[in-house]
């Protein structure tokens, strides 16, 4: 599991009947310089590429997020799903203290 920050939703004009009335979020990947400032972590985007990840959680902008990719992202589903992340955790906090 990966963790990052939703930066925004997508929409869909046309999707597949797998698909409909999914939820999408984009999501910035945090990075290890998110985790290495104590009291005052980077904000904006990550140097990471941002993702869109399928959401059933209710997810929204500003959130931080767990989320997996490959092949664990389609288990959920009873069908065969081309789905290549998928949020898995609305994280409230993140308890890190860094090495001195």
């Amino acid at each position: 599991m990966r963790v990052g920050s939703v930066i925004g939703r997508v929409t869909l004009s046309q999707t597949i009947p797998a698909f409909c009335g999914a939820r999408w979020l984009l999501i910035s990947p945090f990075t290890r310089d998110h985790f290495q400032h104590r009291h005052n972590p980077p904000t904006g985007l990550s140097k990471d590429f941002s993702l869109v990840a399928y959401d059933d959680l209710g997810g929204g902008l500003g959130d931080t997020v767990g989320y997996v990719e490959g092949r664990e992202a389609a288990m959920p589903f009873a069908q065969p799903t081309p789905v290549d992340a998928i949020t898995v955790a609305i994280v409230d906090d993140v308890f890190y203290t860094p090495l001195a």
